[in-house]
């Protein structure tokens, strides 16, 4: 979630590049920087730290000029010093990104093959040296930069601008968001609405797979095959800028397509990808490898999060793992080995039985870890460490981006622990921080499935219950979205492992009955498809969320299939979850209810 401004005018821009990148610091960094092109040439000031340090920097060595770019940077790729602070920058070009560029390798290595070497250690400067080579070749900046931007794969969001054009920005999104301001007599790019409202309230927000090209009096907005295309003028309160929905009709939407760009920012924090090694952001006080046991106490949708958690745990780090419902554990009072560790998972920090089962444990004498999104919450201060979401502020109730954050935060624990134990060889971990790596790009693509669950919403409507099915790691994914189902469509619906189903629940299918069944392509495929099979046996509609690979063995009594990515099995859950949320979000909203509210829910529960 770093931050991305750019401007180009008929006045200078430095200093306002500053003060609106100072509006997006909400979305955290560690370095900041801003280039612009004036008499003839391009210039550039960095600076590792907050904001303060750039302003400083700038005020030493001014930057003139009527265009420019700037950036907040979290340290995805290198460490946080001014060599790999953005913008990045070339004879030719100057570029700041967002997110994570998934074949920077691929690419770096054929850069080095034609003499194009980085002088830093990030992902970005790729881009860079993509575009010098193309323009080098003799492509103009328009051309060399739509080349460029087609070769890279993940999730992210870009600004470039170019030497000797002083009335060009080019801009890029594909799993990040990035927004258009139409100022008088500019042009503004910018991350979010937050960082457009100094300039305007006449916002352009970008589609998924959209890049533009800016001038001062002028937007082309091209879609993903490189085909002008129109998108819509909007007003934006920017009074209210900080719980804007943008251009989605619900907090849950905006929500459920941040989560690319929130996955990025949480990853990181815990992954140093340039060396391929998890990367935890603080020094732990405990050891995983003198561990006999870990145990997890949280409530809802984080339960579930910790549910898949324990498949990880004991599998990449052979630990075994007892996960409790907070508000049970606090009562059952069980025996606790001294020196153990407790893992508490909590959106706010406020959780009153989460935070009760956090007291218990401390009597036991267990090391307190918690993940939760608000650091200066009461479980964080109560921890003896803290493994932060930074997710940003989530406004609906029903949580999404919070969840897969909180996925994602113990999939990292996980591969630390078994690296830790002896269990995970180097190889293992550079092959797991590979699959997390790409994991941003998956979430994009598993959200391009959006109009075909959304054609759902109709019959999903008229049921009275919905089941949904899942093994392994994948049966959390049935109960979250079971969950965030009857939360938001206040339908009767339940998460069942699939092995279960003959042991009681089948009774209850008819041809009334939807059975979403949640399978991609693992090493229990065929097991959840025998399963899938009879309750198709037995008339029940069957909506089947898989990938390519499961596809293909499906057999043909499937009423509905909704394709995923195809991706390495530590990160199929987390994939897995975009769908169980799309599916309640379409069907709540056919059906009227109120989506970021829904009755007799609280976002924080602070009461036990």
């Amino acid at each position: 979630m770093c931050g991305i401004v750019g401007i180009v005018s008929d006045k200078p821009v430095a200093d306002r590049i500053v003060d609106a990148l100072k509006r997006l610091e909400y979305r955290g960094y560690d370095s900041a920087g801003v280039a612009t092109f004036a008499d003839g040439k391009m210039d550039r000031r960095r600076a590792p730290g907050k904001l303060t340090n750039l302003k400083k920097r700038i005020s030493e060595e001014p930057l003139a000029g009527n265009i420019g770019i700037g950036h907040t940077r979290w340290a995805t790729h290198g460490a946080p010093t001014e060599a790999n602070a953005h913008p990045h920058m070339t004879q030719k070009v100057a570029v700041v990104h967002n997110g994570i560029i998934e074949n920077f390798r691929e690419l770096r290595d054929e850069l080095g093959v034609d003499g194009y070497v980085p002088v830093s250690e990030t992902d970005t400067e790729m881009v860079a040296l993509l575009v010098t080579r193309e323009m080098d070749k003799g492509a103009a900046p328009f051309d060399a930069a739509a080349a460029v931007i087609k070769r890279l794969e993940g999730a992210f969001a870009l600004a470039m601008m170019f030497n000797g054009e002083d009335n060009l920005i080019i801009g890029a999104r594909q799993g990040a968001p990035l927004a258009v301001g139409h100022g008088d007599g500019e042009m503004i790019l910018g991350s979010d609405a937050i960082a457009l409202a100094p300039f305007t309230n006449k916002v352009t927000y970008l589609e998924e797979g959209d890049w533009v090209a800016l001038t001062k009096s002028d937007v082309r907005i091209f879609d993903i095959d490189g085909s002008p295309v129109n998108r819509p003028i909007s007003t934006a309160n920017t009074g209210a800028a900080l719980v804007s929905k943008g251009n989605h009709r619900h907090f849950m939407s905006k929500e459920i397509y941040e989560q690319p760009d929130t996955i990025s920012h949480t990853l990181s924090n815990y992954v140093n990808f340039a060396k391929r090694k998890i990367q935890l952001p603080q020094e732990l006080p405990f050891d995983f490898s003198k561990l006999s046991k870990v145990t997890i106490a949280s409530c809802g949708g984080s339960y579930y999060a910790a549910m898949i958690a324990k498949y990880w745990f004991e599998k990449y780090a052979r630990l075994p793992v007892e996960v409790d419902i907070a508000s049970e554990f606090r009562y059952r009072e069980p025996p606790m080995e001294k020196g153990g560790l407790a893992i508490f998972v909590s959106q706010s920090g406020e959780t009153a039985d989460t935070l009760a089962a956090l007291r218990y444990c401390v009597s036991q004498g267990q090391h307190i870890a918690s993940i939760v999104n608000v650091a200066e919450s009461t479980i964080a201060r109560e921890s003896d460490v803290v493994f932060p979401t930074l997710c940003g502020p989530e406004i609906c109730v029903a949580s999404t981006k919070a969840t897969t954050a909180q996925q994602t935060v113990l999939a990292t624990l996980a591969i630390a622990a078994g690296k830790q134990r002896g269990v995970l060889s180097d190889k293992d971990e550079s092959e797991l921080v590979d699959a997390l790596a790409k994991l941003p790009g998956a979430m994009s693509k598993a959200l391009a499935s959006e109009p075909k669950i959304a054609s759902l919403d109709k019959a999903l409507s008229k049921a009275k219950d919905v089941f949904y099915l899942g093994r392994g790691a994948l049966y959390p994914v049935a109960l979250e979205g079971a969950l965030k189902f009857k939360e938001i469509t206040y339908i009767h619906a339940e998460g069942y492992a699939a092995g279960e189903l003959k042991h009681g629940p089948i009774a209850l299918i008819d041809e009334k009955v939807p059975v979403v069944v949640v399978a991609p392509s693992d090493a229990l495929l065929e097991k959840t498809l025998s399963n899938m099979h009879e309750v198709a046996a037995r008339g029940g509609n069957i909506i089947l969320i898989t990938d390519e690979a499961g596809a293909k063995h499906a057999g043909d009594d499937i009423n509905e299939i909704i394709l995923m990515p195809e991706a390495h099995e530590l990160v199929q859950p987390i994939i897995a979850t975009v769908p169980v949320q799309l599916l309640a979000y379409h069907t709540a909203v056919f059906m009227g209810t109120d989506v970021d509210q829904p009755r007799n829910l609280a976002k924080s529960v602070t009461v036990e």
